[in-house]
């Protein structure tokens, strides 16, 4: 089991209000595709307030939404994205978002039991924004693995052996 999770941040700069008439079918369906991703195979947690949600979240400013989550592997994030009916979402986002100029999508590895702070996540942002694909921030385009659980091993765990014999 790795002792690494992949942790996620999505910003969307938003067309309208979040509570105009423009955005209410967006609104209406948060609850059910937030329930889609705690329901999903690998979902650890996600950012939210007391509403359920991060739309009352403005870090990024008030013209944006965020969504940062964490899950067990990029592959369970990658089926919840793309394989789940949260594409169908996905296919509709130029009725809600501003197409974005800047990345606007970061993965990052953390050690199990780290919740991630939106700082951090927006450090993490910029530094794709920065240097590009790198192992310490990175897209679903380039995912880099985790880091290597056995490089924090004692060799003494082994009996000095190699663990593949």
């Amino acid at each position: 089991m790795s002792k690494y999770q992949i942790a996620q941040l999505n910003i969307a700069t938003l067309l309208a209000p979040i509570d105009s008439p423009q955005l209410s079918d967006f609104v209406a369906n948060l609850d059910r595709i937030n329930a889609l991703a705690d329901d999903s195979p690998g979902f650890v947690w996600r950012l939210q307030t007391e509403d359920g949600d991060a739309t009352g979240i403005d870090y990024f400013g008030s013209d944006k939404i965020v969504n940062l989550s964490l899950w067990d592997s990029v592959e369970s994030l990658h089926n919840y994205v793309y394989r789940s009916a949260h594409v169908e979402i996905m296919r509709r986002k130029k009725e809600w978002f501003h197409k974005m100029g800047d990345a606007h999508m970061v993965l990052w590895w953390v050690p199990v039991g780290h919740i991630p702070s939106i700082e951090e996540a927006a450090q993490k942002l910029n530094t794709l924004r920065e240097l590009g694909l790198t192992a310490e921030a990175f897209t679903f385009k380039k995912a880099f693995s985790a880091p290597n659980d056995l490089a924090s091993v004692s060799a003494d765990t082994w009996g000095g052996e190699c663990p593949a014999t």
